[in-house]
């Protein structure tokens, strides 16, 4: 019997434990790392069903909920003043409303130009330093940094700390150091808040801390949630992207022939690599009759995405990886209420990147065998903490 979760060896494949749960019944129950039995959902239809049922929680301080994300993260979490994300309606819906504005599709067009201005900027910069080099601290990281930091108007001279501090959090075993991290974090964002600069910080506080709507707690939690998931898995799919189409030759190749496919693109590499499986942890609040199964209130549920985005009766021939595939329906983002409320950002910055680099870097390549990369561990934003490259 397995349990959940499992740490990956290969960057773009889901770990090979989960062989398991590909070949059973679509949701089952089994046991979790902290010794908690939940119910591990790994099938698509069951998996959007529960993503829209109401009797579902995303809310972390209700009895029964899968507590497996690393302490320092669960900390926050489970805050009076958690994050936005991890309440439920009409909490949820109710601050999702004041922030929906600044990632709306509309927004995000114009916003482009701007993006695009980062991207090149950045490339420039790594053309300038030369070949071999770290693509992550070159060029996937610092892209969507700079833009989460201008969105919120936290000062770019300030990135190497809230990056080193965000992997801090989400990867040290040692949940005393993780804990110093995020709350040097909170108290960066505090301390901005009081007098920030131009930015979604600033209206925020302006239009809704000042009004009484939200408290500046609230402010401060709501945005570590947005600068940390603005930059940290945006980067890594940047870097996995780059990777996966290295890895696959015959569809790079397709790529470049055909710019007008890289749309296209992002949405397989959404598909094919699901990288954040934290925010689809679930409780149920009432009793929930599904494919044959009862899952009662107050007992767990871990959807796993990057199974459920692999479900042969949804996509066929599912471990090929297409860039032609039309993937759009996919689960990266989650579904539902809870759907990734910064999925459009992350789409605009995914084609950007990619389109402005295998472009501009014809002869790009791995400077080190795929084996010798170091992979994150097992429920984190997955990825790789560097990726050596040359051209």
């Amino acid at each position: 019997m397995i349990t959940y979760p499992q740490a990956r060896t290969c960057p773009y494949q889901p770990a090979p434990g989960y062989d398991e749960l590909r070949e059973g019944p679509p949701l089952r129950k089994l046991p979790l790392v902290n010794g908690q039995q939940a119910w591990i959902v790994s099938g698509y239809e069951q998996a959007r069903a529960l993503f829209a049922d109401s009797r579902v929680s995303s809310d972390r301080t209700n009895p029964g909920f899968p507590m497996i994300m690393p302490p320092a993260i669960q900390a926050v979490q489970t805050s009076p003043n958690r994050p936005f994300l991890v309440r439920d309606d009409p909490e949820h819906n109710r601050v999702r409303r004041m922030l929906i504005s600044e990632f709306t599709v509309r927004r995000l067009k114009e916003l482009q130009p701007e993006i695009e201005k980062v991207v090149h900027s950045t490339l420039d910069a790594m053309l300038a330093a030369g070949p071999p080099t770290d693509l992550v601290t070159a060029y996937s990281l610092p892209i969507p940094s700079l833009v989460i930091s201008r969105m919120l108007g936290v000062p770019w001279e300030d990135h190497e700390f809230f990056q080193n501090a965000t992997r801090t959090v989400i990867q040290s075993k040692d949940p005393e150091t993780a804990g110093k991290a995020t709350g040097q974090l909170l108290a960066y964002i505090s301390n901005l808040a009081q007098d920030p600069p131009p930015g979604l910080i600033a209206r925020l506080k302006q239009e809704q801390v000042e009004t009484g709507a939200m408290t500046l707690n609230d402010l401060v939690f709501n945005s570590l949630l947005l600068l940390g998931a603005g930059h940290e898995t945006t980067s890594s799919m940047i870097s996995l992207g780059v990777l996966t189409l290295l890895e696959h030759p015959g569809q790079l190749a397709a790529l470049r022939s055909d710019p007008d496919k890289v749309p296209g693109a992002v949405e397989e590499l959404l598909r094919y690599l699901t990288i954040a499986e934290g925010p689809m942890l679930r409780v149920a609040v009432a009793d929930i009759p599904i494919a044959g199964e009862v899952i009662k209130a107050g007992e767990a549920i871990v959807i796993v995405g990057s199974i459920v985005n692999r479900d042969p009766d949804v996509f066929a021939d599912p471990d090929r990886f297409d860039v032609s595939r039309g993937a759009t329906h996919h689960v990266a983002f989650g579904y539902g209420v809870h759907q990734c409320l910064g999925q459009n950002l992350a789409r605009t910055e995914l084609r950007l990147a990619l389109s402005a680099l295998f472009e501009r870097v014809p002869d790009l390549r791995l400077a080190v065998p795929v084996d010798e990369l170091e992979l994150r561990p097992a429920m984190t934003i997955q990825g790789v903490n560097a990726l050596p490259v040359t051209w």
